[in-house]
C-alpha cells in the first residue's frame, strides 16, 4: 500500500479535485480531430500568403513555420483531455494559426493584458519589506521542526540497537568509515525523504506553458519511487522559462536543429584548445552587443560562470562585500577567491554603506594597509526573495567610493526593463556604469550556460585565469544556436545593407561590439552580417514584435501574479514586476501539502516549495515563476488554485485590503496598472 506521505489521493474532494478520466472515448478523439483539421486548413491557407511583403499579422499572431496537424506535432498523447483548456485554446482558430503551440506558449491576442517593466522616476524606488505572521504560526513552524527532529534521533537511537541492518551505511563495517556520517546524512533522511514526492519531479517533453509530469508513487516512505507509466498534463508554474523561448518548435528551435546537422553537439574540447568555434564567438558579441558592453565570454555552466571567475578577479589582499542573500555560486566563488569578504544586510544601502565606511577607514587586517581592491557583489532579481536591487542606490556608492561593482543578472536579464536587458535597462541606467555583468541563459533565453560580460581588457584577462575557459567543456553548439536566435528575436533583425569601403563585415577575430551613445532603433537591432547565414528567423521574430510582446505579456503576469496573492491576503515579498513570485507558507508541513493539493486539484498545478536549507527556518514558501507564455487564464487558475488551497491551510495573513476572487479576476487590468 502505498506511503500515507508519498500519497496522491485517488479519491479527492469534489470541490477541487476529480477522478482520473478516461480518455479514449470518441467525442473526445472527435473534438481533437476537428481541432486539429482547422488547424491544418488554416495553416495551409497561411502558408499560401507567407511570401507576401505587404501581409501585416497582430503581434501575437504569425504563420506558424512549423505547426502541422499530427498528434506529435500538437503535443496531444494519450494522457490529455482534449476538452482541456490546457491543451486547446477556449477560442478555436478560424483564418488564422498561431505560431507557436498552445501547450507550450499560450495563445493571448488581448492587448490589454500587456504592461511595460520599468521604474517610475516620479516615486521613490520602494524596498517592499516583508511582512510578519502572527506569532501562533512561527512558533508552530519551530514546533514541527523539533517534533521531526527529536522523532528522528529517537528513530535513528533504537534503529541502530533493533534494526542494525538498516543503518550498516551509517556505521562502520568491515574496517571501512562510512561514506554518509549519521550527522550528516539526518537531514536527508529524516526531513528531506518526507517531502519527496514533492521535489524533483521528473517531467516529460518541454518547460513550456504546460508540462507532462510522470505519475508515481511509493510504498516505503518515499525511499524508492514507482512509475506507473503514465503521464499527467498539469500548468506549469514552476520552471525558469520567463519569455516561453523553451518550445520544441518555431524559430529558435528550428534553428537549434539546423545546428545539430551542421556543427554535431559538442565541439570536444575547451574554449583555449579546440574547442572554439564561430558560433561562441558570435554568441559572445551578440552578447556584449545586446547589454551595450565592450565585449562578452561563454561559459558552459550557469553556476560556474561565478564560481569560476570571480577567483579571477580578485584575490588575497582584496575585499569582497556581498549580500546577505547571494547566491550560493556567489559564495563558492568568493571563498575561493582568498579575499576578505564583509556580509551587508540584503538590499540594505545603510547597511552596505557602513560596511563600505568601516572597511575603507580600517583598511586590512592586522596591517591596516589598504585594500588592493574592493567589489561589491549584488544580484539584479534575487532568485528567493524576488527583490530587485536598488541600483540607483548603489550607483552613487560606487562613485562615492570608488568600488568595483558585480552584478549578478541570472533572474533579471531578459525577464525586466522595457527591452529586457536587465536591472540597467529597467532603471535606464547606462551598462557602462557597472564594472562585471553576469548572467545565465538558462532563465529567459531557454538555453543552458552563463555569460561574463564588461570592458575588453577585463574579459581577455578572464579569458586566461577563469578556470572554466581553459579546463571546462565549451558550450554545446545547438545551446549556442538557441542563445543567437532568442537574443536575435529580442533585439529584432537589421536588413541587410551593401557593405561600404567604410563599414567592414562583421569580423570573426574578435567579439568586441563598441556601441555608440544615443543610437537609434535601427543600430540597436542587430545586423543581420552578425547572425549565422544559416539562420532564418520568422518575420514576427526577426523584426522583434514577437520579443516586445514577449516581455510586455511577462510584465502583466508578474505584476498580476503578486499584486492578485496580495489582495487575497497572502504575504508576497518581492519586486511586483518580478517573475519570482513566493508565497510564504512557514510551516513545513503545509509546504509539502500545499504543493500536494495544488497537484491533485481538476487541472494540476505544478509548484516549486523550497524550506531550509535553501530558506530560512521559519520562511519555508512556494516559488512561483511567472511567464509569458501563460495566458491571463492561466493566471487566474493559479489565484482560484490559492485562494481555495490558503483557505484549508490557514495560509492569508497578510495586511492591507482584501479582494474576494472574483473581484480579483475581473479588476486585473485595473489591479496591474494601480499602485503596488
Amino acid at each position: 500500500m502505498p506511503s500515507p506521505i508519498a500519497l496522491n489521493p485517488p479519491t479527492p474532494s469534489p470541490s477541487i479535485f476529480k477522478e482520473t478520466k478516461s480518455f479514449g472515448k470518441l467525442p473526445l478523439m472527435s473534438r481533437a480531430m476537428s481541432y486539429l483539421s482547422a488547424v491544418q486548413q488554416a495553416d495551409t491557407r497561411a502558408r499560401s500568403h507567407s511570401n507576401s511583403s505587404t501581409s501585416s499579422s497582430s503581434p501575437t499572431r504569425s504563420t506558424p513555420s512549423s505547426v502541422t496537424a499530427s498528434f506529435d506535432d500538437t503535443m496531444l498523447n494519450d494522457e490529455d483531455d482534449t476538452n482541456n483548456c490546457l491543451v486547446n485554446p477556449l477560442t478555436p482558430p478560424t483564418s488564422e494559426v498561431f505560431a507557436t503551440v498552445h501547450t507550450e506558449f499560450g495563445h493571448c491576442t488581448n492587448e490589454t493584458y500587456r504592461c511595460v517593466s520599468k521604474h517610475d522616476y516620479t516615486k521613490p524606488f520602494q524596498e517592499h519589506p516583508v511582512e510578519e505572521p502572527p506569532y501562533y504560526i512561527l512558533l508552530t513552524t519551530y514546533i514541527s521542526y523539533l517534533m521531526v527532529i527529536c522523532f528522528g534521533h529517537a528513530r535513528d537511537f533504537f534503529g541502530k540497537r533493533f534494526f542494525k541492518s538498516y543503518f550498516t551505511h551509517l556505521m562502520p563495517h568491515n574496517g571501512y568509515a562510512p561514506l554518509n556520517s549519521d550527522f550528516d546524512s539526518f537531514y536527508t533522511r529524516r526531513l528531506q525523504r518526507r517531502v519527496d514526492d514533492c521535489c524533483s519531479q521528473p517531467i516529460a517533453g518541454v518547460p513550456g506553458r504546460t508540462v507532462l509530469i510522470l505519475d508515481r508513487y511509493s510504498t516505503d516512505f518515499n525511499l524508492h519511487q514507482i512509475y506507473t507509466g503514465t503521464k499527467t498534463r498539469a500548468l506549469n508554474i514552476s520552471s525558469y522559462n520567463y519569455l516561453g523561448f523553451s518550445q520544441a518548435r518555431g524559430g529558435c528551435s528550428d534553428a537549434v536543429g539546423e545546428s545539430v546537422h551542421r556543427y554535431g553537439i559538442s565541439t570536444c574540447g575547451t574554449r583555449l584548445e579546440s574547442g572554439s568555434s564561430e558560433l561562441h564567438v558570435q554568441a559572445e558579441a551578440l552578447v556584449a552587443r545586446f547589454l551595450g558592453t565592450e565585449d562578452a565570454l561563454v561559459s558552459s555552466v550557469g553556476f560556474a560562470t561565478n564560481s569560476t571567475f570571480i577567483p579571477a578577479l580578485v584575490g588575497k589582499k582584496s575585499l569582497i562585500i556581498s549580500d546577505e542573500l547571494n547566491h550560493t555560486s556567489i559564495r563558492i566563488g568568493a571563498r575561493q577567491s582568498g579575499a576578505q569578504i564583509r556580509m551587508f544586510k540584503h538590499n540594505d544601502m545603510s547597511s552596505l554603506e557602513s560596511v563600505l565606511r568601516e572597511a575603507i577607514s580600517q583598511g586590512q587586517p592586522k596591517t591596516h594597509r589598504p585594500w588592493k581592491k574592493i567589489l561589491v557583489i549584488v544580484e539584479g532579481l534575487y532568485s528567493m526573495e524576488g527583490t530587485l536591487v536598488n541600483l540607483l542606490r548603489v550607483v552613487e556608492l560606487k562613485r562615492k567610493y570608488k568600488f568595483y561593482l558585480f552584478i549578478d543578472e541570472a533572474h533579471s536579464v531578459g525577464a525586466v526593463g522595457p527591452h529586457g536587458r536587465g536591472v540597467t535597462d529597467y532603471f535606464n541606467i547606462h551598462p557602462g556604469s557597472i564594472d562585471v555583468l553576469m548572467g545565465t541563459f538558462t532563465k529567459s533565453f531557454g538555453a543552458a550556460g552563463g555569460y561574463i560580460a564588461g570592458p575588453k581588457t577585463l574579459i581577455d584577462n578572464l579569458r586566461l585565469h577563469g578556470h572554466s575557459c581553459p579546463y571546462a567543456e565549451a558550450m554545446a553548439p545547438p545551446v549556442l544556436a538557441q542563445i543567437i536566435a532568442s537574443i536575435a528575436s529580442i533585439m529584432g533583425v537589421a536588413p541587410a545593407t551593401q557593405p561600404s569601403k567604410s563599414q567592414n563585415s562583421f569580423n570573426l577575430a574578435s567579439s568586441a561590439i563598441a556601441l555608440k551613445d544615443g543610437a537609434n532603433e535601427l543600430q540597436r537591432m542587430v545586423p543581420a552580417s552578425m547572425l549565422p547565414a544559416w539562420i532564418n528567423l520568422h518575420p514576427s521574430l526577426a523584426d522583434g514584435s514577437e520579443a516586445r510582446m514577449r516581455i510586455r505579456r511577462l510584465a502583466f503576469n508578474c505584476r498580476y501574479l503578486h499584486a492578485g496573492l496580495k489582495k487575497l491576503g497572502f504575504i508576497i515579498p518581492g519586486h511586483p514586476f518580478s517573475p519570482i513570485v513566493p508565497l510564504l507558507i512557514f510551516n513545513p508541513g503545509k509546504c509539502m501539502m500545499f504543493a500536494r493539493l495544488m497537484r491533485s486539484r481538476r487541472i494540476p498545478i505544478v509548484v516549486v516549495v523550497v524550506g531550509y536549507p535553501a530558506t530560512p527556518l521559519e520562511k519555508g514558501r512556494a516559488r512561483f515563476c511567472a511567464s509569458a507564455s501563460h495566458t491571463k487564464e492561466d493566471i487566474d487558475m493559479v489565484l482560484r488554485a490559492c485562494d481555495e488551497v490558503g483557505e484549508i491551510l490557514d495560509l492569508k495573513h497578510g495586511l492591507g485590503e482584501r479582494w474576494g476572487i472574483d473581484e480579483v479576476c475581473e479588476r486585473a487590468v485595473e489591479l496591474v496598472h494601480s499602485a503596488v
